[in-house]
């Protein structure tokens, strides 16, 4: 089985569909098994890579750069970005204010991508075609900024190489026994699960197909995979050949304070 370190490490970001509900379920998947280097193409709040802490070099990819650049700032001097999240407030106003705000400099634009990803409603990223993000204020009372935790963080993103990037291009990176979690944007809707619409746009039906491509090219490396997906019959469809399968509960987090919520089940497809 996979062993992870005993320091509590917790996603500074929030992220619409992230996956710390799947730690508990990692013995399951993971097996006794050994890996060499860590890849991870579609970032998000990276709950998986920080409950492992991989001991060899990591390749964190999104084809997000503000997401990017926000951990590399991290990584690179986690007390410039504390410093300028010491000065921003939780308020409606104040929110508003440093949403319409566009800093120069990077360590002041991570610190902006934190606050506003920890004040907005629900933690989605959301861009409108100006490229500006669009999400409203989220009325929480929890506090943003955890000091202790970021600076967890940047220690444990020392070995790690980020980059902004294509999916597609984690397979220029990938050797044998490398282990790689693919957790991509879900395509369809399953169980009327409601923030696809969210992701209609982001990645469609055929870069599921171009993910499975990817994923044969894995196989052939002799690397690992995990990849998480919607329970639905037509990812089943694409990715059940010559692959193992779960499909696992888990509660459904994405609305708001309204919102129905219950139980939903999602696939992990692994070679391991």
């Amino acid at each position: 089985m996979i062993e992870a370190k005993t320091e509590n490490i917790k996603p500074f970001l929030r992220w619409a569909g992230g996956k710390s509900w799947l730690i508990k379920h990692l013995h399951l998947i993971t097996n006794e098994m050994k890996f060499n280097d860590y890849h991870e193409p579609f970032l998000g709040g990276a709950s998986i890579f920080f409950h492992l802490q991989p001991q060899n070099q990591s390749f964190l990819s999104d084809i997000n750069p503000n997401l990017i650049e926000t951990y590399q700032c991290v990584k690179d001097d986690v007390e410039k970005v504390i410093s300028t999240l010491k000065q921003f407030k939780n308020t409606e106003e104040e929110y508003y204010k440093i949403r319409s705000t566009k800093f120069r400099n990077e360590y002041k634009r991570a610190a902006r991508f934190i606050y506003l990803n920890q004040t907005s409603y629900n933690g989605i990223y959301r861009e409108n075609l100006k490229g500006e993000y669009n999400v409203p204020y989220g009325h929480r009372t929890k506090n943003f900024l955890e000091p202790e935790n970021l600076i967890d963080v940047s220690r444990s993103l020392r070995k790690s190489n980020l980059l902004t990037d294509d999916f597609t291009s984690v397979l220029e990176r990938i050797k044998e026994q490398d282990l790689v979690f693919l957790d991509p944007p879900y395509t369809v809707s399953h169980n009327k699960n409601g923030f696809i619409k969210y992701n209609k746009n982001l990645f469609s039906l055929d870069d599921q197909y171009k993910l499975k491509e990817v994923i044969q090219e894995i196989n052939n490396k002799g690397a690992y995979y995990i990849l998480t997906n919607a329970a639905h019959s037509k990812i089943d469809e694409i990715f059940s050949i010559n692959n193992k399968k779960l499909e696992l509960p888990r509660a459904s987090l994405i609305g708001g304070l309204k919102a129905k919520r219950g139980q939903i089940t999602e696939f992990i497809f692994t070679n391991i």
